[in-house]
């Protein structure tokens, strides 16, 4: 009887020590970094077989060793980064947690079509001209508003989770599945693209929140009484449509003819020069009650404007700004 427990525990002994070798040791002929895509649907048997082939287990019969052990785990579809050498056990763990690999673009409030495609391009997900086609796309567009000049002002600021895969067009049509959503829960009949172009305004002068619904009423009034917007961000919108800008505004900005120059022309531009937040959007469609007309920075630093019901006002503001940003420079 003790002979029998003896070569049991022999046994065991051999078979925790094949178990440890196989599933809990790191396998040394990793290669390097690789990625798995592992399709919905996928079964545990082919699920180890495209690990196998990958290079990332020893042998199909690891993983599914290691399967065995974690059993009631449910195995998540996805794709995964492999960089360093690991155990079929470790391995398992990874695709139960659903540790699947992806890109974080995060696209801040007043960001335009082609700072988001700079910040695709930096991560590597795909070249910014390629993005800035697909937000010129007509099919894209006219699914959304057909409007628009292009996708800008409806690429809704976000954080957005990208693959190796994702697509141009399937960031724009992310960013705006999530603008949509953001406009059915405001649950308003007024004008989509008018609203969209205010916000985007109010977006890049405003950078304080309870400021923004009184700049929304100085772009209201002047629209209502047919007065030019001189808003500066469209000039540089219209220098960057045209790859003229050289990141201040020069008189010939301001003299330029472009479309989207409202020194020049009286009205909204023809669509969004950004993409506002949430809170622009609801400060273009509710606007302060003021009769403001003009607001400038206060010399103070805070990001905080004055705002003017007169030209006489506005210009003793203006002249207030520039002393203090001359004194400031001494």
């Amino acid at each position: 009887m003790r002979r029998l427990l003896a070569r049991l525990l022999a046994v065991a002994a051999l078979v925790a020590c094949a178990y440890a070798f196989r599933v809990l040791r790191p396998y040394r002929g990793f290669q390097g970094e690789v990625f798995v895509d592992i399709p919905h649907g996928t079964s545990s048997g082919q699920m180890a077989d495209l690990l196998a082939a990958s290079g990332v287990v020893r042998s199909r019969w690891d993983f599914l060793l290691a399967r065995l052990t974690g059993r009631g785990r449910v195995l998540q579809a996805g794709e995964y980064r492999f960089d360093h050498a690991a155990s079929a056990a470790e391995v398992r763990a990874r695709i139960a947690r659903g540790d699947i690999f992806y890109y974080e673009l995060v696209a801040p409030e007043g960001w335009n079509m082609f700072d988001i495609g700079a910040a695709c391009d930096k991560l590597g997900v795909f070249p910014a001209s390629g993005f800035v086609a697909a937000a010129r796309s007509p099919a894209l567009i006219r699914d959304l508003d057909p409007a628009a000049p292009s996708l800008e002002g409806y690429l809704f600021p976000n954080t957005y989770r990208l693959g190796r895969n994702t697509t141009p067009e399937g960031l724009c049509r992310m960013m705006t599945e999530k603008f949509r959503e953001v406009w059915r829960a405001l649950d308003s009949s007024a004008s989509v693209h008018d609203t969209v172009t205010v916000a985007s305004l109010v977006e890049k002068e405003g950078k304080l929140a309870e400021e923004r619904p009184r700049i929304a009423a100085v772009f209201e009034n002047r629209l209502r009484i047919g007065m030019k917007l001189d808003c500066d961000p469209t000039t540089i919108y219209a220098a960057l449509l045209e790859d003229r800008y050289r990141g201040t505004i020069y008189r010939s900005d301001l003299d330029s003819e472009a479309p989207y120059n409202t020194y020049r022309h009286a009205g909204l531009p023809p669509g969004p020069i950004a993409n506002p937040g949430r809170a622009s959007l609801e400060a273009a469609l509710h606007p302060a009650a003021s009769g403001a007309l003009y607001f400038v920075l206060r010399p103070d630093g805070s990001g905080a404007h004055e705002f003017s019901n007169n030209i006489a006002a506005h210009e003793a503001a203006t002249e207030k700004y520039r002393r203090g940003l001359r004194n400031h420079l001494r």
